[in-house]
């Protein structure tokens, strides 16, 4: 890392030490945890109660406690967290990779699903936590907290963490579960830190009918908003290699494009106060679906590793980090003098989590199960339980919100400020370390894996052997199967199927217009040298 670089984070408050040198030495310190993670992780790989996020983080604690030994308890970390640098660099490679990655065919199956997981089922968590902390903490005299703090709690709150339970789950043998699961999972994030951001532009001292129509549809629009601009993004990056072939010259000019235009989408919406979230995860499904398809064969494979890569590194380096910061000793002498309050405050968070997540799981599967037909696409109890166990863990989401909130500048001298911070680590160590450690054998419990093929889809050669990337293309076969089956009235499909109908027609509309223009498997001009000559003579 060169000098520039190690100023900068300096400056932006990330690194601790004041020197260039101490700097440098703090980082090898840090990518050595790292790669002790990755090494553990491995060889802890089929262990029943530990995954990755749980080694990282239990690495992070045991590095805390030696630092706190060595300075004297001065100092518990090597990094100081700081939310911009979270937000900024960490947290895009993470979203975009899972857009990227995503099983579309799957994701837009359970699109209304999810969006009613994500959206509407975030929505009737953050009223209930909400509502409870507001009832409860007023009475509990824990500080100069305001209706608003109160309001933020249950957006941070809100925001789950289901990398414990992705990492068991696996999205062929349990593809309607997985997608649910995942989907639900960015989607929440994105809600959470909109209506984080969201609560911050009104005066909620006085709320009444106007301020929450006002909030709901300045929440409204930030989701639509972030939305067209992942979309637009995805589409641009797609026409722009589509059109000029840069892969023909140089391959590391179209992976570098692909990048650069990903991470420009996710700052373009930070800079307008929009949720670079939606935005960065949509900006990547469209890259997977259009821009993928029109780089060189090396690219592709390229692309593929790397942002997988990008994305595993930030997961490991987030759960490492808030090991550490746990036990940073400034922000828990603030609340040292009652360890009780502290704890039962932390106690009725965690209640809080799971009532919040309980008032919309069950409600929302049974209504979601409503609209189905065929056993196969419904959601089973089991499977509702793994979805309500997949949100209780919270992570470093929750931290960096409640960061923004409660401290200035990092620093707080405020009583209810410091139990708040605190609480919530506390909060995100007990359901990432005894949640994360009790996911496998629950999941293992309730999904056998006699039964873990019961709501897969039908096994062909494509869906066998093709690439997770790929698999949208599954839809043109099904296509062309069935091209000669004479289909019923689209008002008769749409209110029978939906969304199979919207399936349907989304597929003739991409045909027929969307890959033309912007490129896609079968669909970009025939050029010597093109990707799309590569794909046909290669067989992908």
């Amino acid at each position: 890392m060169g000098p520039g670089v190690v100023a900068h984070l300096v400056r932006l408050g990330v690194l601790s030490s004041t020197s260039d040198h101490a700097s440098v030495v703090s980082i090898n310190l840090f990518v050595t945890l790292l790669c002790a993670c990755i090494v553990l992780g491995h060889l802890l790989e089929e262990n029943r109660w530990v995954n990755e996020s749980i080694t990282a983080l239990i690495i992070g604690l045991c590095t805390g406690v030696v630092i706190l030994l060595t300075t004297k308890g001065k100092s518990s970390h090597i990094l100081v967290f700081s939310e911009d640098f979270f937000f900024i660099y960490l947290l895009p490679p993470i979203i975009f990779n899972a857009g990227f990655q995503v099983k579309k065919k799957q994701f837009f199956r359970n699109f209304m699903t999810i969006t009613l997981f994500g959206a509407v089922g975030t929505m009737i968590s953050f009223f209930t936590i909400s509502a409870g902390a507001i009832a409860i903490f007023s009475r509990m005299n824990i500080g100069t907290l305001d209706v608003g703090d109160f309001l933020a709690i249950g957006a941070i709150f809100s925001a789950t963490d289901s990398v414990c339970t992705l990492q068991v789950l696996n999205q062929d043998e349990t593809p309607l579960l997985y997608s649910l699961v995942f989907g639900e999972g960015v989607v929440n994030d994105a809600t959470s830190v909109v209506l984080f951001n969201a609560l911050q532009n009104f005066d909620l001292n006085k709320i009444d009918v106007a301020v929450v129509l006002k909030f709901l549809g300045n929440f409204c629009y930030l989701f639509l908003t972030s939305t067209f601009l992942g979309v637009f993004s995805g589409l641009l990056s797609a026409y722009i290699i589509k059109k000029l072939y840069i892969g023909r010259h140089s391959t590391d000019r179209e992976v570098a494009l692909m990048m650069l235009m990903a991470y420009l989408s996710y700052m373009l919406a930070e800079l307008s106060d929009l949720s670079g979230i939606l935005t960065v995860f949509f900006c990547g499904i469209v890259m997977s679906h259009y821009t993928w398809h029109n780089v060189t064969e090396s690219s592709r494979v390229t692309t593929k590793h790397a942002f997988a890569t990008l994305s595993f590194i930030s997961e490991t380096f987030l759960f490492l980090y808030v090991g550490m910061d746990a036990l940073d000793i400034e922000k828990w002498k603030f609340a040292s003098d009652s360890p009780g309050k502290s704890i039962g405050i932390s106690s009725i968070l965690l209640g809080l989590v799971l009532v919040g997540r309980a008032a919309f799981v069950f409600p929302l599967s049974f209504l979601s199960n409503l609209t189905k037909k065929e056993p196969s696409e419904k959601i089973t109890w089991r499977q509702q339980i793994v979805i309500w166990w997949a949100g209780l863990m919270r992570g470093a989401v929750s931290i960096a919100l409640a960061y923004n909130q409660f401290t200035r500048f990092r620093h707080t001298q405020l009583h209810g400020n410091a139990i708040m911070i605190t609480s919530t680590i506390t909060v995100v160590l007990f359901s990432t370390m005894v949640f994360g450690m009790m996911t496998k054998p629950l999941i293992r419990l309730l999904l056998p894996a006699s039964s873990h093929t019961v709501h897969s889809e039908p096994s062909s050669p494509k869906s066998l052997h093709s690439p997770l990337l790929t698999s949208m293309q599954g839809s043109d076969l099904e296509t062309a199967s069935h091209s000669h089956i004479v289909r019923p009235s689209s008002l008769r499909m749409l209110l029978s199927k939906p969304t199979h109908t919207v399936h349907y027609y989304w597929r003739k509309f991409d045909n027929a217009l969307m890959r033309p223009m912007f490129g896609g498997r079968g669909f970009v001009p025939f050029s010597p040298g093109s990707p799309t000559e590569q794909s046909v003579h290669g067989g992908r």
